[in-house]
C-alpha cells in the first residue's frame, strides 16, 4: 500500500468511529492491498469488489441481499465482531480469520471473510514463504503412516521433521505428549511450523497459512470444533503464547481431549493478545471419502467424529454458537487487561443484554470500560470483561468469575462509565468491608 492509500484508510476508519489496534490495522491494510479500496457499510444493490467494513449487524433480509451482491473479489471485515448480532451474516459467509482485541487501543475482535477461498488459494501457490512440516508417531508403533506422509512431501521440496516419540499408550499420542513435541520443534527450528498428523498425505503444497502471514491457523470441524490434526504456528510471540498455554493446559489436565484444550488455549490467548488466527478451509482437513478429497491439500486417513470431543456432552452446547462465529462466548472472558497494581485482586465486568442492544452502544461501552481501566485501575491488577447475549449467559459468566475469585460488576450497554469507575467501586468495597468490621 502507498502512503496515500494508508492515509485514505485511516480517514475512513476515523469517519466511521472505528478503533483498531496495530495488528488489526495491519490485517485490514493487507486485505485492502489485495482486494482494493475499502468502503463503510454500503448495503446498496449491485455486485461489488473491494473491502466492505461493516459497523452494524444487518437484519435477516438485508444480510441475504448483501450476501447475494458479493463476488470472489470482495472481502468483508467486521471490526466489532464480538457482537452476536453479526452471527447470522457470518454463517452465510466463508470465515477467513479473526484478530483478537488489542486492549485499550483496539478493544474489539475483528472478523474477516468472504464467499470463498479461491482468491487466496490461487495466490498462495506462488508464495515463497514455506513452513517446516513437523509430525510424530508412537515409538514402537506402526511407522507406515509416517512414511506415507514423508513420501508425499518429497515432490514439494518442503523441509520436514517426522520422528517417533515415547508415549504412554502404544497406539496413540496424548495431548501433553504432542504439545511437548511441538515445544521442542519450536525451540529447534526457526521457520514457521505446520503440524500434520501422521497418517495424512499432502497432495498440494500447503502454503496458504504462511502466505496469509497469520499467527496461527487451524481448521474448525463442523465450523466450531477445533482440530489439532493440521496446526500452523507462525514465528510470532502470539503464536508461542498460544502454544505454551496449550502445553500448560495439557500438562495440568492430561485426561482431557486435545480439541477442548486447544480451544481453551486459543480462547485464553485471544483474550490477552491480538492473536491473528486463520480458519483453514476444509481442503486442509479433508478426510478419505469426502466428496472433495481429490482436490484436498492435506488428506487425513482416520475419520473424525464428535466422539473425539471426549466425555463431556455439555462442551458442544457451551461453545458451539460462539466458535461458529469465530468469537469467544460468555463462558470465556472476551478480553483480559492487566495493570501495574501488585494487589493480586481481579475484577470481572459483565456486559449484559448485548443481543438486545444497539451495536454502537455495545461497542462504546466496551471502549469506555477499557479506557476507564487504563486511566485508573482502582488497585485491581486484572480486568476480565465478558459479553453476554442473554440472561443465561450472565449466569455462566458469573460462575466463571466466581471460580476465578474475581469481584463481579454487572453493567448494561449505554451505561455511563466514568474514568474513576474502578476506583469508585474499589472504594465502595473498602467502605462495605469497614462497616462489616464495626462492632
Amino acid at each position: 500500500m502507498t502512503d496515500e492509500t494508508h492515509a485514505d484508510l485511516d480517514r475512513l476508519l476515523r469517519s466511521g468511529g472505528i478503533r483498531l489496534g496495530e495488528v488489526q490495522h495491519g490485517r485490514l491494510a493487507w486485505l485492502v492491498s489485495r482486494y482494493g479500496a475499502p468502503t463503510l457499510d454500503g448495503f446498496s444493490e449491485g455486485r461489488r469488489n473491494g473491502v466492505i467494513i461493516l459497523r452494524e449487524p444487518p437484519s435477516g433480509a438485508t444480510a441475504e441481499l448483501f450476501y447475494r451482491s458479493l463476488t470472489p473479489g470482495c472481502a468483508v471485515v467486521i471490526p466489532r465482531s464480538e457482537n452476536p448480532g453479526f452471527d447470522f451474516l457470518k454463517s452465510k459467509l466463508t470465515e477467513f480469520g479473526t484478530v483478537g482485541p488489542c486492549g485499550v487501543d483496539g478493544p474489539h475482535e475483528m472478523w474477516w471473510g468472504g464467499i470463498g477461498w479461491s482468491k487466496f488459494l490461487t495466490a498462495a501457490d506462488s508464495s515463497t514463504d514455506r513452513p517446516r512440516i513437523v509430525s510424530c508417531y508412537p515409538r514402537g508403533g506402526n511407522a507406515t503412516a509416517a512414511f506415507a506422509l514423508r513420501h508425499s512431501l518429497e515432490r514439494f521440496d518442503l523441509a520436514c521433521h517426522i520422528e517417533p516419540i515415547d508415549t504412554q499408550l502404544r497406539d496413540r499420542i496424548l495431548c501433553f505428549e504432542k504439545t511437548e513435541f511441538m515445544i521442542r520443534m519450536w525451540t529447534k527450528y526457526r521457520e514457521p511450523l505446520l503440524f500434520v498428523e501422521a497418517g495424512a498425505v499432502v497432495r498440494e503444497a500447503p502454503l496458504l497459512p504462511s502466505f496469509l502471514g497469520c499467527d496461527v491457523a487451524l481448521h474448525k470441524w463442523n465450523r466450531w470444533e477445533m482440530s489439532a490434526r493440521t496446526l500452523y504456528l507462525g514465528r510470532t510471540k502470539a503464536a508461542e503464547m498460544m502454544l505454551r498455554a496449550w502445553q500448560q493446559l495439557a500438562a495440568s489436565y492430561p485426561a482431557i481431549w486435545e480439541g477442548y484444550l486447544l480451544d481453551q488455549a486459543w480462547s485464553l490467548t485471544s483474550s490477552q493478545t491480538p492473536l491473528d488466527t486463520a480458519w483453514l478451509p476444509r481442503s486442509y482437513h479433508a478426510l478419505k471419502g469426502d466428496l472433495g478429497a481429490m482436490r484436498a491439500t492435506i488428506l487425513h486417513d482416520p475419520q473424525t467424529t464428535t466422539l473425539e470431543l471426549g466425555p463431556d456432552p455439555g462442551f458442544a452446547s457451551m461453545v458451539r454458537v460462539a466458535r461458529r462465529a469465530g468469537r469467544t462466548g460468555a463462558h470465556d472472558a472476551f478480553m483480559v487487561m492487566t495493570s501495574k497494581a501488585e494487589t493480586g485482586n481481579s475484577i470481572a465486568v459483565i456486559l449484559r443484554n448485548v443481543s438486545a442492544s444497539d451495536a454502537c452502544a455495545v461497542a462504546a461501552t466496551v471502549e469506555a470500560v477499557t479506557g476507564a481501566y487504563a486511566a485508573d485501575c482502582g488497585g485491581y491488577s486484572r480486568l476480565e470483561l465478558s459479553l453476554c447475549a442473554w440472561q443465561d449467559d450472565v449466569g455462566a459468566a458469573r460462575e466463571a468469575a466466581a471460580q476465578a475469585r474475581c469481584r463481579i460488576l454487572e453493567i448494561a450497554p449505554g451505561q455511563h462509565i466514568a474514568n474513576d469507575f474502578f476506583a469508585a467501586h474499589a472504594s465502595d468495597k473498602a467502605l462495605m468491608t469497614a462497616r462489616h468490621l464495626l462492632p
